[in-house]
C-alpha cells in the first residue's frame, strides 16, 4: 500500500495538485508502519493456530482499510472521517459504494488511489479465499480445502506456485481489460481506472454517471460485460487452462451453474425490455446482460435506473444481489458454490423424510460434501440472513426507508455497491448518509468480505478465553 501510495503522487504532481503531499506523507507513514512491524516479528516463533489466523485476517483488513481512509481523509476533500473510512472500506472490499460526488472534476490522483483500493482488496481476498480460509474451515471454503488435500485434484505441486499462478492471472486479466477499454474508446486515465475497478468486481468509476458516461459505445459495455463474468469465475480456473486435460476445466459445478443464471436472466431481461420499452433486441440484450451481470458479479456498474425496468426486472435483481459469483472469485455474495451444496442437502434431507433408511449423500459435483462443511454452510447462511435483518433494522433507526435499509444492508453484505430506492439505487450514491449509517455499513461490507465467519467469531467468548 505504501507504494501504491505514490502513484497518486506522480499523478498529482504532474496535475498541479497539492494533494501530492499528502499521498507522498502518508505513503511514508504506511512504509515506516510496516518496517517497524517487520522488525517487531523478525524474531517471532509463534505456531500458528486458527485462533491466530481468524485474528490476523481481519486484523489485516481494518488496518489497510485504516491506511487507505488516510490520504482520502486529508486530501481537499471535504468529507468527515466516517465517510472517508466508508470509502476506503467501500474499496478495499471491492463492494464500490461511495459517499463521493463530482467524480468528473475530482483530481486524478483521488480517482486513482480508489481504484487502487479496489484492485489491492481483490488480489488480497483471492489470496485470503484460497489460502488462509480453508485452514480455517471458514464460511464454507473447506470445501476447496477437501479437495486439494487429494493429489489428483491439486492444481499445482506447491502453494505458492498456487498463489504465483493466481497473481499472474490476475495481472494478466487486468493488462487485458485495461487493453481492451483503450481500444474501445476510452482515455487511458479512464481504461487504468476501470480496469483496476472491473477485474476487482468493486465498480468504482470516475463518472458520477458510472458506465451511463459510455452507454452510447456497445463495444465497451459487451468488453466489461466480458470481464466482469471473467472475474466473477474461479482464479485457479485460468491456471487449470494451461495444464493437461485442460478441458477438465469446464466440469466445475459452480462455473456451469454461473454460466446458466447469467446467459438465462440476461436473455429474461432483454425480452422484457423489448416487449416493455420496444427496444430494438440487440440493444436490449447488451443492456440486459450488462447490469445482470453487474449485480451478479457484485461489480456495481450501471449506465441507467434499472429499478424503472418494471417489478419483474426489480424482482430479478434483487435476486442477484444475494447470489454472487464463484467462489475463488474477486465477487461476494452467497456464491455458487454454497448454493450447490444447499440444493442437495435439501434433496438429502427431503429423501430421508420420504425414505428414513435411504443412503443420500451431499455431493458438490463428483465429491462427496463431509457433514463439517455442510454445516459450515449452514451457519454462512444463518449468519448472512441475521446480519441482513438486524443491519436493515440499525439502519431504518437511522432515518432511511425500508427499502433504503433493507438493499443498503444487502449490498454491504453482498459487496454489490447500489442498493434499490431513489438514496442509494443506481441512480443515486451514499453521500446523504449520516455517519451512524456509514459505520454500519461499514461494518457490514467487512463481514461479507470476509465471509461472515472470520469476524463474528471474534465476538464469542470462547475465542478470547480458551
Amino acid at each position: 500500500m505504501a507504494a501504491a501510495m505514490l502513484l497518486p503522487v506522480i499523478i498529482d504532481l504532474r496535475d498541479g495538485s497539492d494533494d501530492w503531499l499528502i499521498f507522498l506523507r502518508s505513503s511514508a507513514a504506511t512504509g515506516a508502519l510496516s518496517l517497524l512491524v517487520f522488525i517487531a516479528t523478525q524474531n517471532n516463533s509463534a505456531r500458528f493456530t486458527p485462533r491466530l489466523g481468524f485474528l490476523l485476517t481481519v486484523s489485516l483488513w481494518l488496518t489497510a482499510c485504516l491506511l487507505g481512509s488516510i490520504p482520502l481523509y486529508f486530501s481537499h476533500l471535504p468529507i468527515s472521517y466516517p465517510a472517508a473510512f466508508f470509502e476506503s472500506m467501500s474499496g478495499v472490499t471491492s463492494t464500490g459504494a461511495t459517499v463521493l460526488v463530482g467524480l468528473d472534476d475530482m483530481q486524478r490522483g483521488i480517482l486513482l488511489w480508489r481504484s487502487l483500493l479496489c484492485w489491492i482488496g481483490g488480489i488480497g481476498f483471492i489470496g485470503l479465499a484460497l489460502l488462509m480460509l480453508p485452514s480455517l474451515r471458514a464460511g464454507g471454503l473447506a470445501l476447496f480445502h477437501m479437495e486439494s488435500s487429494d493429489k489428483s485434484e491439486k492444481i499445482l505441486p506447491r502453494m505458492n506456485q498456487i498463489a504465483l499462478g493466481i497473481v499472474s492471472a490476475y495481472l494478466t486479466l487486468t493488462a487485458a481489460c485495461m487493453i481492451t477499454y483503450f481500444t474501445a474508446g476510452m482515455s487511458v486515465f479512464d481504461a487504468v481506472n476501470h480496469g483496476l475497478s472491473t477485474v476487482a468486481t468493486a465498480g468504482f468509476s470516475t463518472h458520477d454517471d458510472s458506465f451511463g458516461y459510455y452507454e452510447n459505445n456497445s463495444i465497451i459495455l459487451i468488453s466489461t460485460t466480458i470481464f466482469m463474468a471473467l472475474s466473477s469465475l474461479p482464479f485457479a480456473l485460468y491456471i487449470k487452462v494451461f495444464l493437461p486435460r485442460r478441458l477438465s476445466v469446464f466440469s466445475d459445478p459452480q462455473m456451469k451453474l454461473f454460466l446458466t443464471l447469467v446467459v438465462g436472466f440476461s436473455f429474461l431481461l432483454a425480452v422484457l425490455l423489448r416487449s416493455n420499452f420496444n427496444m430494438p433486441f440487440g440493444d436490449a440484450l447488451i443492456s440486459a446482460s450488462f447490469h445482470f451481470v453487474s449485480i451478479i458479479s457484485t461489480t456495481g456498474y450501471a449506465t441507467e435506473d434499472y429499478s424503472l425496468w418494471g417489478p419483474p426486472a426489480v424482482g430479478i435483481f434483487f435476486l442477484a444481489s444475494f447470489l454472487g459469483g464463484c467462489a475463488g472469485s474477486t465477487s461476494g455474495g452467497i456464491k455458487m458454490n454454497r448454493l450447490i451444496i444447499l440444493c442437495s442437502l435439501t434433496r438429502s434431507s427431503l429423501l430421508r423424510l420420504i425414505v428414513p433408511h435411504a443412503v443420500s449423500k451431499i455431493k458438490y459435483g463428483s465429491s462427496e460434501v463431509s457433514g463439517e462443511i455442510a454445516q459450515s454452510v449452514l451457519l454462512y447462511l444463518f449468519l448472512y440472513i441475521a446480519s441482513l435483518i438486524i443491519g436493515s433494522v440499525f439502519l431504518a433507526s437511522f432515518g432511511l426507508d425500508f427499502v433504503s435499509a433493507f438493499t443498503g444492508a444487502l449490498s454491504a453484505l453482498s459487496n454489490v455497491g447500489p442498493g434499490l430506492g431513489d438514496t442509494i439505487g443506481p441512480a443515486g450514491n451514499f453521500s446523504t448518509l449520516d455517519d451512524s449509517a456509514l459505520w454500519v455499513l461499514a461494518f457490514l461490507m467487512l463481514a461479507g468480505r470476509l465471509e461472515l465467519v472470520t469476524v463474528f467469531i471474534l465476538f464469542t467468548r470462547v475465542f478470547w478465553v480458551r
